[in-house]
């Protein structure tokens, strides 16, 4: 394997992670760099165009029929009817459809009509409600079931939260319900329509509660951190991976790129963490259980502090490495190596999921909103990974990614074994294990040959003795001798003699 002679590393400066606009917040790839406030200000404004020129489409689409129509009209009165009856009779009902269309559209409407996800929304609409009546007829109970615990659970915690708010409480009850019934009937309206409507109603909810607690910052966050927990469990399966996106497609090709990378190593990325020591081993094993943990959760915010964890637990993977804290330029690649190891379910739904119906507070600022930001720059710099990013030539980068060679060895199986225990602790583990097994095998086998030789010397000793006690009894023969018998033992008439003489004291 050619290899440069100097390491680079992955270094993203701090700078790359704020919003292009400069407005010091966090940015988001998803947003092409912005942050969400700057972000919805560029949609607004992209919308208003859009339907600005959507309007003037339709209104030049209704000239041009219009002038078709009395062109076929006059030509339909000097010419016989057998003649031009199907091309006419084509436009004219075409016409008279648009015609009827126009009349009775809103601005919305329009901006639906011409909008590339609308115009696939009623096909992908049958498909759902196909597949939804199809499954309908055989669901899965433990899935039902878990839903609906979980729906009645969010409900449940949210009616003893509002308790505590009294009258408001009651307000944003109505509030909730009325916007979840409304989002009933947007099914199929695209993701970004649908992240629109939900992030309407968290600005317009915050706003209301602002000024019901005059500025009070930290208690708008907290009802709004129920609110948005209300509504995302109440709405998750209608909004998470919508039919009308493509987040399917990208977390299948997210996950076939990141199995094509399986061969990339730790050197490769420059990660300074050390899986020999078993602090830094736990904490790796941990940061990959929430990666993939996060996928379990319905809530935005439950998924962003499944990826805080993971974080902490890299620093401290990091940390106990270097012996000293651990710096962003240390962070970043250790997340992709991560990344790398864990493939997380659905990684893409997941970010877009975050990324679309999160408070957008939090991905503003925070440490929520840094690692979440790590994150998708992580998964960015997977999708663009090359020879050069982690210093092979193209030669070898194109050998590894094909399955035709591997760098690690494969001539000796123990030596790959041990040398692949470094990159992975799954094989850290097997390898230990293979080696207390070994050492448990051998002190069986001692242990059994101790058994056999001890029963082989219980035999030998029994024998022995045996033999021994024979030999004492030829020598010393045993003589039986009989019983001396008593003086009177021949008197048979004993029981005639008188009884013996008791001492008597006499008084003098």
């Amino acid at each position: 394997m050619s290899q440069r002679p100097e390491r680079r590393g992955i270094h993203v400066d701090q700078s790359e992670l704020l919003c292009k606009k400069g407005c010091g917040y966090y940015g988001n790839a998803a947003w092409q760099g912005l942050c969400s406030k700057c972000w919805r200000e560029e949609y607004q404004r992209a919308r208003q165009r859009q339907i600005q020129e959507d309007w003037a489409l339709a209104e030049k689409l209704q000239r041009e029929e219009e002038a078709a129509y009395v062109s076929s009209h006059s030509s339909s009165q000097t010419q016989p009817p057998q003649s031009h009856s199907q091309p006419s009779l084509a436009t004219f009902s075409k016409f008279e459809e648009k015609k009827t269309n126009e009349k009775t559209r809103k601005v919305t409407t329009v901006k639906k009509f011409f909008s590339p996800s609308s115009r696939t929304a009623p096909k992908k609409a049958l498909v759902s409600r196909l597949r939804e009546s199809h499954e309908g007829k055989t669901p899965s109970p433990s899935i039902t079931r878990q839903s609906s615990i979980e729906t009645d659970r969010a409900s449940q915690d949210f009616m003893e939260f509002l308790k505590t708010l009294q009258k408001p409480g009651r307000e944003i009850q109505k509030q909730s319900r009325a916007f979840i019934d409304s989002m009933g009937n947007k099914k199929d309206l695209g993701a970004e329509e649908l992240s629109e409507c939900v992030q309407d109603f968290y600005q317009g909810m915050s706003d209301r509660l602002l000024n019901h607690y005059k500025g009070s910052s930290e208690k708008v966050d907290r009802v709004m951190d129920q609110v948005e927990k209300y509504i995302m469990t109440r709405l998750y399966k209608s909004v998470f991976c919508p039919e009308t996106s493509d987040d399917e497609k990208k977390d299948l090709a997210t996950q076939r790129r990141i199995r094509a990378l399986h061969w990339v190593t730790i050197q490769m990325l420059c990660v300074p963490v050390d899986e020999e020591i078993p602090e830094v081993s736990d904490s790796v094993v941990k940061a990959i259980t929430d990666v993939i943990e996060m996928d379990s959760k319905r809530v935005p915010r439950d998924k962003l502090a499944f990826i805080t964890s993971c974080s902490k637990h890299i620093f401290n993977a990091i940390r106990v490495t270097k012996n000293e804290p651990a710096s962003a330029d240390d962070f970043l690649p250790t997340l992709i190596y991560i990344v790398l190891k864990a493939n997380p379910p659905r990684l893409q739904s997941n970010i877009q999921y975050i990324t679309r119906f999160c408070n957008p507070s939090r991905l503003m600022t925070g440490e929520d909103g840094y690692y979440f930001t790590n994150l998708c720059c992580a998964v960015a710099f997977i999708e663009k990974l090359d020879a050069h990013s982690l210093n092979l030539s193209p030669e070898d980068f194109e050998r590894y990614m094909s399955g035709q060679a591997s760098p690690r060895r494969q001539d000796d199986p123990a030596a790959w074994l041990q040398s692949g225990s470094r990159f992975n602790p799954a094989l850290s583990q097997i390898h230990q294990n293979l080696s207390v097994l070994s050492n448990l095998e051998k002190r069986q086998q001692q242990v059994i040959e101790g058994a056999q030789s001890l029963q082989t010397e219980l035999a030998e000793w029994q024998d022995s003795v045996a033999h021994e006690v024979q030999e004492i009894l030829e020598r010393y023969p045993l003589e039986i001798k009989s019983r001396a018998s008593a003086i009177d033992a021949e008197n048979v008439e004993n029981d005639r003699l008188p009884p013996p003489l008791q001492p008597q004291v006499f008084a003098g």
